[in-house]
This record gives structure tokens, sequence and C-alpha cells, in this order.
């Protein structure tokens, strides 16, 4: 019986080919997996599985090469613009896209992404902005909050000592060589709607060459928060959200 109702047309979701049958090892909660899946419905809806390359470096996303169906490389931690932009401009004509955590982009990557943006290269960056280090043990972050507490700052973060957040997708907005810029969340259906279509956006933008787009994802960590996904999800929304607002940041002129 059951073998008669599993037909296209009474299909509710089907797995994207774009992802492997690898289970995911991120934690229960997290947003890794679901940007991972749009990423990959997105890559083959667009038909474009055998001419798109990824970059994975350190930290949550290091196994992302087990989850892609595609030719994915792997980077040294914070590397990843720069080996996309070696590969984007060996292969001009491939989707390449980065897939990097704060720690990593916003960090120990600096120069590379504010280089290769301020360069223009014609790649897609996805940023998942958690606030914290979430696979090397829950260390402070640049884009940790005030008073957020981490392995690092257990007492919370204090600016005197520490600085402020870093808001590296506002930064990244003021370069020349940033075409579209935008900050979305996945922790809800219609979030994960506009995620999607964002990152379509940005992928269908790199046919432009036009310069850098940058799709930045605000997720929770529920492990290194010490919270639920329920509990992480709501203060995701009453804290990290006002500091980091969702929506576009600079969008083409010409669009």
């Amino acid at each position: 019986m059951s073998e008669n109702l599993i037909k296209p047309e009474n299909l509710v979701y089907q797995k994207t080919e774009a992802l492997t049958d690898r289970v995911m090892h991120y934690c229960p909660g997290c947003g890794h997996g679901t940007a991972h899946r749009i990423l990959a419905e997105v890559i083959q809806e667009m038909g474009i599985m055998d001419q798109t390359i990824g970059v994975a470096p350190v930290g949550c996303s290091v196994l992302a090469y087990y989850y892609f169906n595609v030719d994915m490389q792997e980077a040294a931690h914070g590397r990843a613009p720069a080996v996309a932009t070696g590969i984007k401009r060996v292969f001009p004509e491939k989707f390449v896209f980065t897939y990097q955590g704060d720690g990593d982009l916003a960090a120990i990557g600096t120069a590379e992404t504010i280089h290769a943006i301020n360069r223009g290269e014609n790649i897609l960056i996805v940023f998942v902005n958690n606030g914290i280090y979430g696979m090397t043990g829950g260390q402070m972050a640049p884009t940790t909050l005030v008073g957020m507490k981490s392995s690092t700052s257990p007492f919370g973060r204090d600016t005197k000592t520490m600085g402020s957040p870093l808001k590296i997708t506002e930064l990244i907005a003021q370069l020349p060589g940033a075409y579209f810029v935008t900050r979305q969340a996945v922790h809800k259906p219609g979030n994960v709607r506009k995620a999607k279509k964002a990152i379509r956006k940005a992928l269908e933008y790199q046919k432009l060459d036009k310069g850098t787009c940058f799709v930045e994802i605000v997720s929770n960590c529920p492990s290194n928060w010490k919270m639920t996904p329920v509990q992480s999800n709501k203060w995701m929304e009453e804290n990290m959200f006002p500091y980091y607002p969702l929506g576009d940041i600079k969008v083409p002129e010409d669009n």
C-alpha cells in the first residue's frame, strides 16, 4: 500500500541530489544542516551540479565535502576565500562558493575575506554566524555579543578588554567589490524561504561577473550556548537579531 503512495505527485519533500546520503554530524537543532540543504537545493534547481565547486575550511563546516554532491575543496582555517579565488580564476566558467563560520571568516580569515571582496572576486561566500567558535571548544568569536558567555569569556564579553562584536557583513558591504550582501536566518520556514531566495540570487549574479556575493546566515549553537534548540532559537531572536538585523544590506544598483 505504502509503495503505491510513493509517487511524484504525492511527495511533499524529496532530498536534493546535490546532497549525499551521509548522516550529518551537526548537533540537534543547529542551523548548519538547513543551510546545507537550501544551498544544495538551489544548486540542483539551477542545474549546475556538474559546474559547481565548493570550498570548506576548518570549523563546523570542515566535513562539508562529505555532504555536498559537487566538487569540494578543503582549505586551511580562514583561507577559503583565497582558495576560492584561485579556483575561480583557473575555472572562470564554474560556480564557486565558500561555506564558512564566524570564527573562521571574521577572525582567522579576516584578511582573506576583506581582500577577496575588495578585489571583487566573482564568488559566493556563505557565512554562518552563531556568535561563537562551535567546533573547537566554544571560545569567544569576533561576533560574540556583549555580555555573552563563552569558554574564554566565562563572565561575559567585556568591551573594555575584548572589544565590541564585529559586524563583518556591514563592514564588507562598504567595499566596492561587494556586489550583493544580505543577512538571513533559517530557524523558521519563512526565513528558510528568504535565505534560499537570497542564495539563488547570489549564484545567479555570479553569471554577471560583477563582484562578490555575500550571504550571512545568523544561526544558533545550542551545544555551546548551553541551551535546548527551542531555547536557543528564542535567545537568537531576542539577542542576536537586534544586533545583527536580517535583510539586504547591499543590492545591485542595476537590478
